[in-house]
């Protein structure tokens, strides 16, 4: 299963780069778009007979887009200039609202980093981030780290955290980078928390496919 899995999850574009970020910059603001109507919808106090009016103009415009689209998920596409985009990502998908989405970049020493906002669509306990979304964002990140700069495909093994303290809504900073390797188990370690204190600790064994 997981030979077919790796195999099916990438598919070659004759795209050239400079269209992928034409349509890239589209998406970018449509899905931006849903993320403000996402977080409307959760914080609106509006009378409920508006909120009717709402829900078939939002029926209405998810129609339009239903009229042409993809049979399946979007995967992981690439292009023969070594650009890739994986736009459906929960993430750092461009084209998924549920995604911040996690702008990653380089950590000083070695390794990735993220700052993110995140608002009353990531809530769990009253004003703070859900423990659950605090380690999808650090498996993102860990496997990120894992594949050394797109060098190699990782894929979760383990991943254990440690809740340090509560994450309170808002600018939330990441940083991971490889602690070691052992053949192909990359062991990762990440923190996750708000711009003064680390909130959770995450320590994680990252797989190399032998498909890959």
């Amino acid at each position: 299963m997981t030979e077919v899995i790796g195999l099916s999850a990438f598919a070659h574009s004759d795209l050239p780069t400079a269209e992928v970020d034409r349509q890239q910059e589209v998406y970018d603001a449509l899905a931006d778009a849903v993320r403000g109507l996402v977080d409307a919808t959760i914080r609106s106090t509006v009378p409920k007979e508006r909120i009717r009016s709402v829900e078939e103009r939002v029926r209405a415009l998810t129609e339009e887009l239903r009229a042409e689209q993809l049979p399946g998920p979007f995967g992981i596409h690439y292009n023969d200039e070594g650009r890739s985009w994986n736009w459906g990502n929960a993430v750092v998908g461009r084209r998924n609202a549920i995604a911040p989405p996690l702008e990653l970049l380089e950590r000083p020493g070695g390794g990735l980093r993220a700052e993110v906002e995140l608002g009353a669509a990531y809530e769990g306990p009253p004003g703070l981030v859900h423990g659950g979304v605090t380690m999808l964002l650090l498996d993102h990140l860990m496997g990120e780290v894992g594949s050394d700069g797109h060098r190699r495909v990782t894929m979760t093994g383990t991943l254990t955290g440690r809740y340090a303290a509560p994450t309170p809504l808002g600018p939330v900073v990441l940083e991971g980078w490889i602690a070691r390797e052992e053949g192909r188990k990359v062991f990762v370690e990440a923190t996750l928390g708000t711009p003064d204190a680390v909130t959770v600790e995450a320590h994680g064994v990252f797989i190399i496919p032998s498909w890959a």
